[in-house]
């Protein structure tokens, strides 16, 4: 496949959030297998970045995990992209703040980003590791990210999936739902924490289900699929700060660093410009426990409709 040339001079890393254990499923749902032929749902994030031209992937995880997953994938996807490793910790934050006593909450998904920061030297994209997204997704962010540079602004990117193929049956999901200006830009995002579906349709409730506001079934939402370049990591390092003298106080057990909202704040303050870009592909996700067959179903068909090999990793 022909790629355009790559403006930043560096071809974009992949970063994998693996860090979270899978507190609504109940265990570390990240390498549970999913295929016949052993898979797990990352395999399948891997290849398809791996044929979109990323050949290089950052794990953010537990350093406890460390051996589990150079198991998983060291010796699967890593005999064709180099792949590392760097370790979420608690304690890895600004020498000014302490750790509130008690809290055992990771950060969220901007700090585990900044765990990265003595390994990104370049754009990079970055992903869930539980969910699956699509070929279509790493194509446009990998093509996105080698064709553009900051500017005036910061130059961002996210994949942006319809909301009916972003659904479980089995419970209730948590989106960033987007809104644009006629140029596809990103301009508010707004995060729903239940959403699922109701007799009247997709709804989403923010009293815990007293009361639901149906939501339209092609609404674009965020599944944490973003494209930056490395200036992020620079406003992330300088956003954490803020985090933590106004939001650690205010919620010292669960208040959380998180991506949508990083990336929100740099839109509002005109410092970022974000391209969402529309993708086709329904996801699927291993969210509760009873989602384990639908997508086990799911990504077998796919490999019986010979979209992927037998075997991923021959």
């Amino acid at each position: 496949m022909n790629k355009k040339p790559n403006l930043t001079n560096k071809k974009p890393t992949l970063v994998i959030m693996a860090a979270g254990m899978g507190s609504r499923y109940g265990g570390l749902k990240q390498v549970d297998k999913i295929t016949d032929a052993g898979e797990i749902i990352l395999d399948f994030s891997l290849y398809d970045a791996m044929m979109a031209g990323f050949d290089r992937a950052i794990f953010v995880i537990r350093e406890e995990h460390r051996e589990l997953f150079k198991e998983l994938v060291d010796d699967r996807a890593g005999r064709f992209m180099k792949i590392e490793y760097a370790f979420q910790d608690i304690k890895d934050i600004p020498a000014e703040y302490s750790v509130p006593e008690g809290r055992e909450k990771p950060w969220g998904t901007s700090h585990a980003i900044l765990a990265c920061r003595d390994l990104i030297d370049g754009p990079f994209a970055v992903i869930n590791a539980d969910d699956y997204y699509g070929p279509g997704g790493f194509v446009s962010v990998f093509d996105y990210l080698s064709e553009h540079k900051d500017g005036e602004k910061m130059a961002m990117c996210m994949a942006g999936y319809k909301l009916e193929n972003t659904i479980t049956e089995n419970g209730h999901v948590a989106r960033g739902v987007c809104e644009m200006n006629k140029d596809g830009f990103l301009t508010d995002i707004v995060e729903r924490l239940k959403i699922q579906r109701q007799p009247g349709g997709i709804s989403y409730t923010e009293d815990d289900g007293r009361t639901w506001h149906v939501m339209p079934d092609d609404a674009l939402v965020s599944m944490n699929f973003w494209g930056f370049t490395e200036s992020m990591i620079g406003a992330l390092r300088e956003g954490i700060d803020d985090f933590f003298r106004n939001d650690v106080p205010a919620d010292p057990m669960k208040s959380e660093y998180l991506l949508p909202r990083t990336v929100d704040k740099l839109i509002k303050a005109g410092k970022a410009e974000v391209k969402v870009l529309t993708c086709h592909d329904k996801w699927c996700g291993v969210t509760y426990k009873e989602d384990w067959q639908t997508v086990h179903d799911s990504l077998q068909a796919k490999k019986d409709r010979g979209e992927y090999p037998d075997k991923l990793w021959k």
